[in-house]
């Protein structure tokens, strides 16, 4: 039997898996490692601390393994998206990974607008300038630490560092570098006219290649450290929500995924380059080649839920939390809740908005507010799918992750919101699992990545939309949507009011 390896390299963890033939999960083993946040809005890591997790990682599963090490033939990566990992000339990292989620780069992504203009990145780029993209990254370290950016040679996504290490090869691939804001999407190359209008130097942006491209084999002291074999070959791999939409099978036109973590995603297979969507959602390559998918996020989704439970219900799980809210009419008995904790991403890119529960009285009891959270993520994810059949998309069936995938109510409320049937997997391990079938893609054990998800990914339930229900939420729908205006002036004005410092 032959085996393959997924690493995802996440935001507070890297998760590996070991995957056989048969598409089965031998071995799993995760290692967490730490945020670094100076202040607030800044987010980092230190890229060596990847290595060093992912290392022990390794070895920790190459011990447990009963096999031969010769028999793991293939290794491929997923990565948090968005990173910007700089590298000197000798190949030395200069300062910490800025991360996705750092917010500190607002007047560098104004900048971008005022250099480049809005409509020609949209054509090129395919997306707005916000502030978890690479670029306005590059742009503020070259601004705020002239001494640093003098001396960096090659700039790097976060997962492309770690295979450097395990490889000794620097390359970057279309899925990851399209969510840099420096790629061409359609034409897969960097754009040179970006580089030149935001001086940056075009040589700073790594060589491209697909995700499934065989990079090389492990150096032979990584091999010492891991207890791998030096043979096992290195593919390039894809940026999160690529390797998550390949995990879960979303590789023909028509496929969408919705993923409930602690941001949710709407994601839909693309067949077209040149697909429009004004920006109002994100269009980027996808790990499949010369393919692409659109998304829209919720900032706040699974987070929503997390945060009610900290908040009012502490001691208990989730499944205590949920349990009842089934005898819960649909409109939470006249509870409206909208999920922007930490702003919005789709289709309001609105860093000031904050949540709101409207309707309150004295008869709502917590099973309401429950409900009313669960509805309120889920039109938040709706948006996303309304601009998808504004522009033409037909979506019928969605693959439903996650923590969303978790309840059978929640599993009906979507299908039921969305207006779609919605399946339901026996097994999801998410972007590590689309990492190892781009790993035993490139090992030619399967002739396209469609025939490897026919044998990996296997629905369990399906949950078909129910007319009465459906007409009822397109009702409550057309409230929520008139939230978002009609408190974002007061968001706005309470703005000042936070406790920005913690």
């Amino acid at each position: 039997m032959k085996y393959v390896i997924g690493i995802d390299l996440g935001t507070s963890a890297v998760k590996i898996l070991l995957i056989n033939q048969a598409g089965e999960v031998c071995l799993e083993v995760s290692k967490a490692y730490p945020l670094i946040q100076p202040q607030f809005g800044y987010s980092e890591q230190d890229p060596n601390e990847w290595v060093a997790k992912t290392e022990e990682g390794l070895r920790e599963l190459v011990q447990a393994f009963s096999g031969n090490p010769e028999d793991i033939e293939g290794i491929s990566f997923s990565g948090q998206m968005h990173g910007l990992v700089l590298l000197d000339k000798n190949n030395q990292v200069l300062r910490n990974a800025i991360l996705w989620n750092d917010t500190r780069t607002t007047e560098q992504c104004q900048q971008i607008y005022e250099a480049i203009g809005k409509e020609r990145l949209l054509k090129v780029a395919k997306n707005p300038a916000l502030e978890g993209f690479t670029l306005p990254k590059i742009l503020w370290v070259k601004q705020n630490e002239p001494e640093i950016f003098a001396e960096a040679h090659v700039f790097m996504m976060p997962k492309d560092y770690l295979r450097y290490r395990m490889t000794g090869q620097i390359h970057t691939e279309y899925s990851d570098a399209a969510g840099t804001l420096l790629l061409n999407i359609e034409e897969k190359e960097w754009s040179k006219e970006l580089c030149e209008k935001l001086g940056l130097p075009f040589d700073m942006c790594p060589s491209l290649v697909d995700s499934d491209y065989f990079v090389g084999t492990i150096t032979s002291d990584f091999a010492k450290t891991t207890g791998l074999a030096e043979s096992v070959k290195v593919f390039a791999g894809g940026a999160d929500n690529a390797c998550g939409a390949i995990g879960a099978g979303i590789l023909t036109e028509g496929n969408t995924l919705c993923s409930i973590g602690t941001s949710g995603v709407v994601l839909s297979h693309e067949e077209r380059n040149d697909q429009d969507y004004q920006g109002k959602v994100h269009y980027f390559n996808h790990g499949k080649s010369n393919a692409f998918y659109s998304m829209g996020v919720t900032l706040a989704a699974g987070y929503s839920l997390s945060w009610f439970k900290e908040t009012f219900a502490e001691a208990e799980d989730f499944e205590q939390l949920l349990n009842g809210i089934e005898n819960v009419s649909i409109g939470a008995n006249g509870l409206l809740f909208t999920p922007y904790l930490v702003g919005e991403r789709t289709p309001h890119a609105d860093s000031k908005i904050r949540g709101s529960f409207i309707g309150m009285d004295a008869s709502h009891k917590r099973l309401d507010f429950v409900r009313a959270v669960l509805e309120g993520i889920t039109f938040s994810l709706h948006e996303s799918i309304e601009i998808f059949r504004e522009n033409g998309k037909v979506i019928e069936n969605i693959i439903s992750i996650g923590g969303g995938a978790k309840n059978e109510v929640w599993l009906q409320m979507q299908a039921d919101i969305f207006n779609a049937t919605i399946i339901k997997l026996s097994s999801e391990q998410g972007p590590a699992m689309g990492a190892a079938m781009l790993a035993a893609y490139g090992c030619n054990w399967y002739t396209t990545l469609e025939d490897c998800a026919n044998d990996y990914i296997k629905p369990s339930k399906t949950y078909y939309p129910i007319a009465e229900n459906v007409e009822k939420y397109q009702n409550l729908f057309i409230l929520y949507k008139k939230v978002y205006e009609q408190t974002r002036a007061l968001n706005e004005e309470l703005h000042t009011f936070r406790n920005i410092t913690n």
